[in-house]
């Protein structure tokens, strides 16, 4: 069959907007970075950049992603941003491939609405890792379903991917530990919807991303060990809900706690006990009191259990509801600024002309869109989800919204009930919500949910 002139040049102007798209749109996914003229920082950098120079462990800082920020730095930092922001195209991509909804327009246009609507290309900008959060939710869930729909190499690559998320953050392996295990729960109700390869696949990433993170931290340090702090930051959590003030004023008068003469004067908040200038200085921080904070949590909760199990609930349900983008970047961050200038000397220049340092972020624009945005969102997952059940629809792409839900949810829980509420761990998930809602507004009648539609009594 013979190919006519305007099929011809409808096929080559196809190929010019896709090699567009293939070049500007990574570069769209750091443009925050861009107009910054430096990676983004943020509070919690400095400690994971000191991580390769200083040979020992810091709580709820991983030494995995020290060592992959220590890998940039001859860069500027711009190989991890551009690794970030290929690694985030890749996965939107093959998600909607998957789903059998990859075609150019549809992923550019959802694409570029999560690049000016949500919290991603910030994400993708920084040095922390947030990104790898939303992320690895993303490859955890295709290494389940992918099955014969993605290569070899793909499945390697989800692999490694995944375990190295996982390694990154505690709360993040606690999210797709959670996942796993409501997966295999659910396997017997599903059958071939959650292929047993698939989930096994899915849970030796986390095991590999804890072995992972226990060789790293004995390469740097010396001791195999978990990257420490977990009682610390359940300890301000309690502290802040005043859990910890009435368990001193029961225990104190027949037991001897080093906190006992400061049972009157804790801070108010948790991040004011841990990080600013508190009796947990005078007491020694993590290394003097990580014992006493530690049998404190333990006995609280067992002293405490319907205070406990209620302040964990409005925690959870406060922390779905913080979801700004930018806390801990636009606030003065001279620890991280020290250990650049201590350990990264080539760095200060470019680093000091960036407009962050001079007091040139501002998010309260960017969140009179993204908050509305975010919370949209996550009401719409939910009404996604009804919509299905109400309709007996199993696609895989409400398979998706379950496991971005229960994405959420797990990491509310894990994240507002031991660190307490913060507006950084919803906006480091919550656009995979919005990116679940844009695939369904997008979706054909053609597409996945009608032909592999399945009732949950099949």
């Amino acid at each position: 069959m013979s190919i006519t002139t305007d099929q011809l040049r409808a096929r080559a102007a196809g190929t010019f907007w896709l090699r567009l798209a293939a070049v500007a749109l990574p570069l769209l996914m750091i443009a925050p970075a861009f107009w910054n003229g430096y990676p983004l920082l943020q509070w919690d950098t400095g400690g994971y950049l000191a991580r390769w120079y200083e040979g020992y462990l810091v709580p709820s800082r991983s030494t995995v992603f020290g060592i992959y920020l220590h890998f940039g730095e001859g860069f500027g930092f711009w190989i991890n941003l551009a690794l970030q922001s290929l690694a985030t195209l890749w996965l939107l991509q093959l998600t909607l491939r998957v789903l059998s909804m990859m075609q150019t327009f549809r992923f550019v246009a959802i694409s570029l609405v999560l690049i000016l609507s949500t919290a991603l290309p910030w994400l993708a900008s920084m040095l922390l890792t947030d990104i790898f959060a939303g992320l690895s939710v993303l490859s955890l869930f295709l290494l389940v379903v992918g099955g014969n729909r993605i290569s070899g190499l793909e499945k390697a690559s989800l692999f490694v991917f995944t375990a190295f998320s996982a390694a990154t953050h505690s709360a993040t392996l606690g999210v797709l530990l959670g996942l796993c295990v409501v997966g295999w729960t659910m396997r017997p109700f599903l059958r071939h919807r959650l292929p047993i390869a698939g989930l096994a696949q899915a849970s030796l990433t986390i095991v590999v991303g804890a072995l992972m993170l226990i060789s790293a931290d004995h390469a740097l340090s010396g001791k195999w060990a978990w990257t420490p702090g977990g009682y610390g930051v359940a300890f301000g959590r309690m502290m802040q809900d005043g859990i910890v003030a009435r368990f001193l004023n029961d225990h104190c008068p027949h037991e001897n706690f080093k906190l006992c003469p400061y049972r009157n004067e804790l801070p108010a908040t948790a991040d004011e006990f841990l990080w600013g200038k508190s009796m947990f200085n005078t007491l020694g921080r993590f290394d003097g009191l990580n014992d006493e904070m530690g049998y404190i949590v333990v006995h609280s909760l067992a002293d405490y259990p319907a205070w406990q199990a209620g302040a964990a609930l409005r925690a959870m349900g406060q922390q779905l509801l913080h979801v700004a983008t930018g806390e801990g970047s636009s606030v003065w961050i001279p620890h991280t600024y020290g250990i650049i200038e201590r350990y990264i000397p080539a760095q200060v220049a470019p680093m000091r002309a960036a407009r962050q340092q001079h007091w040139g972020l501002n998010f309260d624009y960017v969140n009179w869109l993204h908050v509305p945005v975010a919370l949209i969102s996550m009401l719409a997952l939910v009404a996604l989800l009804g919509h299905a059940l109400a309709h007996r629809r199993l696609d895989d792409l409400t398979l998706l919204a379950t496991t971005v839900t229960l994405a959420l949810l797990g990491n509310a829980f894990i994240c507002g009930v031991i660190s307490g509420p913060h507006d950084r761990y919803g906006a480091r998930m919550v656009w995979v919500a919005t990116f679940v809602v844009l695939m369904a507004l997008f979706r054909s009648p053609g597409d996945d949910g009608s032909a592999n539609e399945t009732s949950p009594a099949a």
